[in-house]
């Protein structure tokens, strides 16, 4: 928001410069952006008015003025403007003058006239940035002769401040004023404002048909207006300074209201209004077309000014062209109200718009001031462009009002969070000056009443926090924190996240963090039937919906990469993914990765074989080996969605199912647009982390056995049945066992096929004999013949 200086300082004298002030606004946690002058530097032009006026001799389009500038004598300037005429208050520059640009005037000839001067435009003076269509007609009221500079006191600041959305009650002069008199401990001079007596006795019904959105609506009928009055030049600057330009009276003036005020307020042609003011939803298939020619399709959840012809106005937006004020408008009706900030949220932006009224509603208007404003705005309307004013209508819920909010306070809770102690006065004499109302509870504590004003006072902290940005946040102590710190105590049994993540970097994969939202297309490719959250307002259509899978985010990043010629790729990420609609919303940490692409980097040396699902469940076994629990895990057929049928395994944890090992499905690929194919794996970060302490086991003296087995089973038996029976059977001895080679073919019947493992034991006392291995391998062929129809292969 832009205001000027000048303005400030009619309502708070204080003593230091803008940019002291703007420092000032700035520590106080007001972020002012920038400080401009209100118009370009220029010198040397005054106030002259045109005595006589006539045609250049040698040129059409040019004419010889004569001027009086206060000195007595008359000045002769020739001038090509279409708009010159006798009797006008105009700017002259005089020769020596130095305009914006550093172009300097000097006496000179024009088609052999002399010519002592020049008539100024608006934009040659640096006010507009527009080029102006001719010279700039002064009010009648100019004084001839004058500095034109000092009289429309242009040495002049705009002061642009960058408020948080919280601090909404500074978006007027007054807030402003109301901030720098309290760090000033100087009074600010509010202008009184008069009821403005009513001339006429006529009312215009109004209806709140939703109070909680609207509950409170004054209004005020005003006839016999002259809209075509100019804008006099202080009311025009005063907007132009603000950032506002200046459009008729009645609008002007309803913008210097809220400029000043914090207001915004609004004025529709009474004669074109029907019936009665109504304010409420939208309805069904209802239009309206805005002021700015814009025509929009309501939604229902729209707060609308209506009458009994249709939608008027988005309430708290913008209005609309049916009811707008033009020139041949003379009777109008004045609207001030207070909207509820959560029933204006958002609406603007829902209809592409931002304007200054939906700024302020949707971060809250005091709801006290609407009657106030409605006075000031009433009062001068009468003044600068006639009529006469009924009598003030007003509609109040008083239930849908935002109440007084009391927010208790102690002297221990300030001391505690600033680090330093505020005296009971200083609090006092801070909150007050803010104006909060303090009732004294107990020795050190208050009660505190919050202004209606300010709505983002709500917690004991938001005070605690206006008493530190008053007194001075670089007045608060410098403190370290002093505490006895004891070594922090690391969990032997749980897997550091920075050691898998080394792990796997090692392993040549690469880290992505990607967007928790996906789009519904994506999600449903991946887990068809898993119910996520959709979001209310997503950054864009292709993230909607909360991810239930990091596949989802991987294989864009991994179709990125594809795209930049990238056609190896190992990719890792962490994560949570999320289950459930969002009352029974859960969110687990997961580990994800995904490959393709040959096995090994590029190179002299290295094979040109693509990766299989063989690759993938390796690199998830050796993360499986990280918490040394290797003999829990195992994996066993399963299928997902998303996978290959016959490539896809369950990743268990004892019973418990914590992840996915697959190819993904081709199905899935086509419709990702991923041509290669591609393995994957997921698994739970918490189960995955858990692991077992670290211990040493003494070294056996004795030697190990070891005995080969070549064992035919159903090609349909699931490797890990017959290695967990093996465990089983081998006892406490066996300390490895490896399945060394898969044959089909030869000497192998169909649908059978061969296993060769490899048993090693070692017993930590003693040798183990020939007769003891040999009993154990008897029994583990028995059991698994007994089992799974197992034979010894010879």
């Amino acid at each position: 928001m832009k205001v000027s200086e000048q303005w400030l300082r009619q309502w708070v004298d204080v003593a230091q410069d803008v940019q002291a002030i703007a420092d000032q606004i700035t520590m106080a946690g007001l972020e002012v952006d920038a400080v401009e002058p209100v118009s370009a530097p220029f010198s040397g032009v005054v106030v002259a008015q045109v005595k006589e006026a006539v045609q250049h001799p040698d040129a059409d389009r040019l004419r010889v003025c004569q001027l009086d500038d206060g000195s007595g004598q008359l000045q002769q300037v020739v001038c090509g403007a279409p708009n010159v005429a006798v009797g006008q208050k105009v700017a002259l520059a005089q020769p020596g003058a130095v305009l914006p640009g550093d172009f300097a005037i000097k006496e000179a000839k024009l088609r052999g006239v002399a010519s002592h001067g020049m008539i100024c435009a608006e934009s040659e003076l640096g006010l507009v940035e527009e080029k102006s269509p001719g010279i700039w007609v002064l009010p009648d009221s100019a004084p001839i002769g004058e500095d034109l500079r000092q009289w429309l006191g242009l040495d002049d600041h705009s002061i642009d401040v960058d408020l948080t959305p919280n601090r909404g009650d500074c978006l007027s002069v007054m807030g402003l004023a109301r901030e720098i008199g309290v760090l000033n401990r100087v009074e600010v001079k509010t202008p009184e404002i008069a009821p403005v007596a009513a001339q006429i006795d006529e009312r215009f019904d109004v209806r709140l048909d939703n109070a909680e959105a609207c509950p409170r609506y004054s209004a005020r009928v005003v006839r016999d207006i002259d809209v075509g009055t100019p804008s006099p030049l202080w009311l025009t600057e005063y907007l132009r300074r603000c950032g506002l330009r200046s459009i008729d009276i009645v609008v002007d003036i309803t913008n210097y209201v809220m400029l000043e005020l914090g207001q915004p307020m609004h004025a529709f042609d009474l004669e074109r209004l029907q019936g009665h003011i109504e304010v409420r939803n939208a309805r069904d298939n209802e239009t309206l077309t805005l002021l700015d020619g814009q025509n929009v399709q309501l939604e229902d959840n729209t707060l609308l000014i209506a009458d009994a012809g249709g939608p008027l106005a988005i309430a708290g937006v913008m209005g609309g062209e049916r009811s707008g004020v033009n020139r041949e408008t003379r009777h109008v009706l004045l609207e001030s109200a207070f909207f509820a900030p959560l029933a204006v949220a958002g609406r603007a932006r829902q209809y592409g718009l931002h304007t200054d009224a939906s700024h302020r509603f949707e971060r809250g208007v005091d709801p006290t001031l609407q009657v106030r404003a409605l006075e000031r705005a009433t009062g001068l309307l009468i003044e600068l462009a006639g009529g006469r004013p009924g009598p003030v209508i007003e509609r109040v819920d008083q239930q849908s009002l935002p109440g007084t909010c009391q927010v208790g306070l102690s002297t221990e809770r300030v001391s505690r969070i600033l680090g330093m102690t505020l005296e009971a006065d200083e609090i006092s004499d801070i909150l007050t000056r803010l104006g909060m109302t303090l009732k004294a509870r107990e020795s050190g504590c208050w009660e505190v009443s919050v202004p209606a004003w300010r709505f983002d006072v709500r917690l004991e902290e938001d005070l605690i926090e206006e008493l530190a940005r008053i007194h001075g946040y670089n007045r608060l102590p410098v403190r370290y924190p002093q505490t006895n710190l004891a070594p922090r105590r690391e969990d032997g049994t749980r897997v550091p996240l920075d050691v898998i993540r080394q792990h796997l970097v090692a392993g040549g994969y690469q880290e992505a963090i990607t967007y928790s939202f996906v789009s519904t297309e994506l999600q449903q490719a991946i887990n068809p039937d898993t119910v996520t959250p959709t979001l209310a307002n997503p950054i864009s259509s292709d993230m909607s919906v909360m991810r239930s899978s990091l596949w989802s985010g991987l294989s864009r990043a991994l179709l990125h990469n594809l795209n930049r010629q990238q056609q190896r790729v190992r990719l890792f990420e962490t994560g949570l993914v999320f289950n459930g609609e969002i009352d029974a919303l859960t969110q687990t940490p997961m580990l994800g990765g995904m490959i393709c692409g040959t096995r090994d980097p590029e190179g002299w040396t290295g094979r040109k074989e693509s990766v299989d699902f063989f690759d993938i469940k390796g690199d998830v076994e050796r993360l499986l080996a990280l918490g040394g629990v290797e003999e829990e895990w195992r994996f066993e057929p399963g299928e997902h969605e998303a996978l290959h049928p016959g490539q896809c395994a369950r990743i268990l944890r004892g019973e418990r199912h914590v992840g996915w090992v697959g190819a993904l499905h081709p199905v899935v690929r086509e419709r990702l647009g991923i041509k290669p194919e591609v393995y994957v794996f997921e698994l739970e970060l918490a189960v995955l982390q858990k692991g077992r302490l670290a211990a040493f086991s003494p070294l056996s003296r004795h030697p190990e056995v070891r005995r080969d087995l070549a064992i035919l089973v159903d090609e349909s038996l699931p490797v890990q049945s017959l290695l967990d029976v093996i465990r089983e059977q081998a006892g406490d001895a066996l300390t490895d066992l490896r399945l060394f080679d898969v044959y089909q073919g030869a000497g192998v019947e169909d649908g059978r096929k061969s296993l060769a493992l490899g048993l090693t034991w070692q017993h930590p006392s003693r040798t183990l004999t020939d007769i003891e291995i040999n009993q154990t391998i008897d029994n583990i062929v028995a059991v698994s013949s007994e089992r799974f129809g197992a034979l010894l292969r010879n």
